[in-house]
């Protein structure tokens, strides 16, 4: 994805996501080591889900997090390579932590309207 394009669509995500507050959210995470390969057998993944309260920035450690009631959720923003919007309400990152290892981020919202 081109710099300025990821850049607009993570800014927009998150320009946007106070709309989602109160809305039961899920976060499924996967570790993979081939990102062109997406094999589920071989990825690690975590699946958690609560109702969002609030996001922010955190300027220390450049990161964006999303918090609901007993959860608390980071995602790098240096390491950003790749962010989708997939379906209605979905949205994924890709994170790159070294030349072989991505964390993979798709966030749901179960939003009403």
């Amino acid at each position: 994805m081109e710099t300025e394009a990821l850049r607009q669509g993570i800014i927009s995500f998150f320009e946007d996501i106070t709309k989602y507050y109160g809305c039961k959210t899920e976060i499924t995470q996967g570790l993979v080591s081939e990102l062109d390969n997406l094999d589920a057998n071989l990825t690690a993944w975590n699946l958690s889900e609560f109702d969002l309260v609030r996001s922010a920035y955190r300027n220390t450690g450049d990161k964006f997090m999303l918090e609901g009631k007993g959860t608390y959720y980071e995602i790098s923003a240096e390491r950003i390579v790749d962010f989708k919007k997939p379906g209605r309400n979905k949205f994924e990152f890709v994170e790159q932590y070294s030349e072989t290892v991505f964390r993979i981020t798709k966030i749901r919202f179960h939003y009403k309207y």
